[in-house]
């Protein structure tokens, strides 16, 4: 009999109607790899956050009908993945961080499943202490917790894995000439690369996420292959009062308005549709643009359950499996480049608690 796999998708979470609105930005704040203040500090100040974020998160909800729609979008990815598996006994258990189903309740489930071996798999491309880090945080406790002592492989990252590279290339060409067709032919096109921003801070304290964005965008354009292209990486979700990666989305759109060029906006950093890419992307940065006089404005959707990005997430469970127990990223041992010191194998070896 082949091993029975179970297949952990990490993801954010997000409020599933208007009263979990408010305790799932206090999870989100109360979290020490999101608000990195002294221990004793953190709760007063998540709710100082919370309470100042409540009302425009509440605004952004209600036009989503009240709640995210990521659980449900996860679980079609999840449903897509086991199937995308047939030659294993593979099933895939949700974790999210932020709101339910919590690594708790996922780490009860697998353990009742009874699996031989785990594999965790996250729905972040890019590795960063703030979100597949804190995730694999969260789930060791709850995996100690409830005693699932099967073997686990973590897969930290996969930025530049080809699949997903051709896969999200194929995303983007596609929307690059529908958005292309219907423009002046006078009129350029600017890609913006859109991810989710971190305060500069955390990238300076050697967390690799924005060199990972890098390295998956040049990867992209790569598999693209699409000559003469005008294009920039910017970052958007500035979530806190410090001072965040740069240039940001707002600045690339308002630039382009200067230069008269349309531009088209690929959610590069997500891979699954969510509040940042339906109401901040689509409706906030659409009006952005119009203000701003830009000629034209476009966005490419997120991988979801489109065929050639699932069987990407397939391949790397098969090559985590291969890898066997600890942690991995798509190339098996490490990916970053040397001096980002967050990095979940320059963790291991400076002693550091990462893997699962």
């Amino acid at each position: 009999m082949p091993d029975r796999v179970a297949i952990v998708l990490f993801n954010l979470g997000g409020p599933d109607r208007p009263e979990s609105i408010r305790p799932f930005l206090m999870n989100l704040f109360s979290d020490p790899a999101i608000l990195r203040v002294p221990f004793f500090v953190r709760p007063f100040l998540a709710r100082i956050i919370t309470r100042a974020r409540l009302k425009p998160a509440t605004e952004n909800y209600a036009l989503l009908g009240g709640r995210s729609p990521l659980l449900e979008l996860t679980q079609a990815q999840a449903a897509a993945l086991e199937a995308a598996l047939p030659d294993m006994d593979a099933k895939c258990f949700i974790a999210m961080r932020y709101w339910h189903p919590f690594s708790l309740e996922a780490a009860r489930a697998v353990k009742a499943w009874g699996p031989d071996r785990v594999v965790l798999l996250p729905l972040y491309p890019q590795y960063s202490t703030t979100t597949t880090g804190s995730s694999l945080t969260a789930w060791r406790a709850a995996a100690a917790q409830v005693g699932l002592m099967a073997e686990t492989t973590a897969l930290c990252c996969y930025s530049t894995d080809p699949g997903y590279l051709a896969a999200t290339a194929a995303l983007v060409r596609e929307a690059y000439q529908a958005a292309r067709a219907g423009l002046d032919p006078a009129v350029g096109l600017r890609v913006l690369f859109s991810a989710h921003g971190l305060p500069e801070s955390i990238v300076k304290g050697g967390d690799p996420y924005q060199w990972q964005i890098e390295q998956t965008v040049a990867g992209v354009l790569a598999a693209w292959g699409e000559a003469d292209l005008d294009w920039s990486v910017c970052y958007q979700s500035r979530a806190t009062p410090q001072k965040w990666i740069g240039p940001s989305t707002d600045e690339e759109i308002e630039r382009a308005g200067r230069d008269k060029t349309a531009v088209i906006v690929v959610p590069i950093a997500f891979v699954s549709e969510h509040s940042e890419t339906l109401v901040e992307l689509d409706i906030e940065y659409r009006h952005l643009a119009e203000r701003s006089s830009v000629p034209g404005y476009f966005r490419v959707p997120t991988q979801s359950v489109a065929p050639a990005f699932i069987a990407a997430l397939a391949d790397l469970v098969r090559g985590a499996c291969a890898h066997g127990p600890g942690l991995c990223s798509h190339l098996g041992g490490q990916m970053c480049a040397e001096g980002l010191g967050q990095c979940p194998f320059a963790m291991r070896r400076a002693g550091g608690d990462v893997a699962a």
